[in-house]
């Protein structure tokens, strides 16, 4: 099966890419490096590796039909690239994938459009949601003029692009919801790496975010586990799937967690959450398990524990 990765030398983009190579995939990555790394992890897999820039739509021009499957990964994400350029989230998000929806078409593979939980926060935020969140629910932007905001609007616009230019033009595609993905390789700006990092640093007194705020973390492997059963499932095609555990857990609590398997016991400084970040997030994950069967397999504990020992041993900034 041949399968191209936009934006896979990124974090998911990795992680996707051991994992379809593993079932016997022929797998060639796009990326444009801004955020996705050259490094060994991604040199040490037998894909070939193009440099281009998915916001031109010459890079589509230079794409070679025949591919089974498409997954579009690519996007300006993290809270910190959002709010320092929000017009470039704007500007980046869209383009890529317009210009891909215009390549698209039969006999171009399924496409899988990573979208986020950010789409419907603010139908959280607001009361119009109940938690944990299905797929169903009011999306709602609180403020169009608030820069933390134009990540979920770029997202909005995408799974409506996806899913009305797919039926518009023939070809399947599934939209996934990621929800607090965590992992190795994910860069220092979300909130278990930051922590570890932290924790190595031997931070003291340890400042700490919104402790009374719960989230629903899911491991990137259980994350690549789900992406692969929705492409390979008929019945996915034309939806909106929620890609996440739901297991909910404490923003205090995983910090105990991470400073304990770091061996530190710091005074912690509670501090209130950024403005604008939802209190609790948690997906409904029935519609993905009556699709795919899919149950997160790695428990919080566990991979933590991976993710703070590789920022450990192999986090270079």
């Amino acid at each position: 099966m041949r399968t191209l990765l936009l934006g896979g030398a990124g974090f998911i983009g990795l992680h996707l890419a051991r994992r379809l190579l593993a079932d016997g995939h022929e797998v060639t990555v796009v990326d444009d490096f801004s955020r996705g790394r050259r490094d060994d992890a991604l040199a040490g897999l037998a894909v070939e590796v193009r440099s281009a820039d998915l916001t031109d739509p010459a890079a589509y021009d230079a794409l070679e039909p025949g591919w089974d499957q498409v997954f579009m990964l690519a996007a300006v994400v993290g809270v910190r690239n959002v709010e320092s350029d929000p017009a470039r989230v704007l500007r980046v998000n869209t383009l890529a994938l317009m210009h891909l929806l215009d390549w698209m078409g039969p006999g171009r593979g399924r496409l899988f459009f990573a979208s986020t939980s950010e789409a419907y926060a603010g139908a959280v935020s607001t009361g119009l949601a109940a938690v944990p969140t299905g797929e169903d629910v009011p999306l709602v932007i609180e403020d169009v003029g608030s820069a933390r905001h134009t990540y979920a609007i770029s997202k909005l616009l995408g799974e409506a692009a996806v899913l009305h230019t797919a039926r518009a033009k023939g070809f399947e595609a599934v939209i996934g919801r990621f929800h607090n993905v965590y992992g190795p390789r994910m860069g220092a700006d979300h909130v278990i790496p930051e922590l570890s990092l932290r924790a190595e640093r031997g931070e003291d007194p340890f400042t700490l975010y919104g402790a009374d705020q719960s989230r629903a973390f899911c491991h990137v492997d259980d994350a690549v586990e789900a992406v692969v059963r929705l492409m390979a499932e008929p019945r996915a095609a034309g939806r909106i799937v929620h890609i996440g555990n739901d297991a909910e857990t404490n923003i205090g609590d995983l910090a105990k967690l991470v400073l304990r398997i770091a061996g530190t016991n710091p005074e912690i400084r509670h501090v209130p959450a950024p403005p604008g970040s939802v209190a609790r997030r948690c997906p409904d994950l029935t519609l993905l398990r009556e699709l795919t069967g899919y149950e997160p397999r790695v428990a919080l504990e566990d991979g933590v524990r991976r993710t703070y020992t590789w920022y450990r041993e192999s986090w270079t900034g």
